[in-house]
């Protein structure tokens, strides 16, 4: 069986791949060498690979793609693929594959979630009742049915979203850089920020969509607006962000991605009290990842075989 003859595995560790996915890429490849994500023996070890398997938003620019002389394949274990340069993969027919798609249930129903949990007040509820306070003639809450619902980004995570959102009785519109063939209507984001209720962010992190959500467009947002971030941070201006929180206090923002954020970032959002801030769960189903990882080992194979798939350059 053909294989790679070496691998450079970056910012995956053991623990991201059950050890049955792990022994099937030992099978793929002759040599496997593992280093975590910014690791300064990276420009060396690329210079002879010719497999690239990388976590999530694991930084490949030109420069190292023009250095690696062997290279024949780029697979990212993640939907996200921005920080690759795929132009510069592309020149040198190197195909890039990610796994479109495998956390698209997952995150959608994470976003639905965390609105609901937010607007139904379920934390307060139950701080009520664990104080033995049963009656419910104070208690005021908010649904999604007859609201409106902004979807910025509809790609399989973002449609996803909509839908859910539509069988809630919603009110669904979308902007995307492309006209999708969908029912939902398509709107200019100026208009989707400033007439919707609750926005859900799930655009790809490219150079087009870094600081996609700034402070001139984060002034349109409706007082009292839900807005759900479940991609990368580059897509929202931190200070125009921390400076809409401050100024308007019914403006809630959630986010799933801290992990990613630089900790001066972090800092200028997380104590604020309309700032809800989860770890990075929405995609950690046990559905998603048996998908994550069929799809990651599945595109390896078909690489070998000359049949790249999920190809995104």
């Amino acid at each position: 069986m053909e294989k790679f003859k070496k691998a450079l595995v970056v910012g995956i560790d053991e623990e991201s791949l059950d050890q049955e996915y792990w022994r099937q890429i030992d099978g793929l490849v002759e040599t496997i060498v593992k280093v975590p994500k910014d690791d300064p023996s990276i420009q060396t070890e690329i210079v002879d690979v010719d497999c690239l398997l990388l976590g999530f938003q694991i930084d490949i620019n030109r420069e190292l793609i023009e250095s690696a002389k062997e290279l024949k394949y780029i697979g990212v274990m993640a939907t996200a693929y921005g920080t690759v340069d795929t132009e510069a993969a592309a020149e040198k027919d190197i195909p890039v594959c990610n796994l479109a798609g495998y956390s698209s249930e997952s995150v959608a129903e994470f976003t639905i979630a965390v609105i609901l949990s937010k607007v139904r007040k379920l934390e307060e509820g139950r701080n009520m009742a664990a104080k033995g306070e049963y009656w419910d003639a104070s208690f005021s809450t908010k649904g999604l049915k007859g609201n409106n619902f902004g979807v910025v980004g509809l790609g399989s995570i973002g449609n996803r979203v909509a839908e859910l959102a539509e069988s809630f009785g919603a009110n669904v519109s979308y902007w995307s850089r492309n006209e999708k063939q969908t029912d939902f209507k398509k709107v200019e984001l100026d208009e989707l920020l400033s007439t919707s209720d609750y926005i859900s962010l799930n655009v790809a992190q490219t150079d087009e969509t870094n600081g996609l959500i700034n402070a001139d467009n984060l002034k349109l947002v409706k007082q009292g607006a839900i807005m759900v971030s479940t991609v990368p941070p580059e897509v929202v201006d931190t200070d125009a962000l921390a400076e809409k929180l401050k100024t308007d206090k019914d403006f809630i923002y959630i986010t799933d991605h801290p992990d990613e954020m630089a900790e001066e970032d972090l800092v200028k959002i997380k104590d604020l009290p309309n700032c809800i801030i989860y770890p990075a769960i929405a995609y950690t189903t046990e559905e998603a990842k048996q998908v994550k990882q069929d799809m990651f080992v599945g595109n390896i194979k078909a690489a070998l075989a000359g049949r790249p798939k999920n190809k995104v350059n």
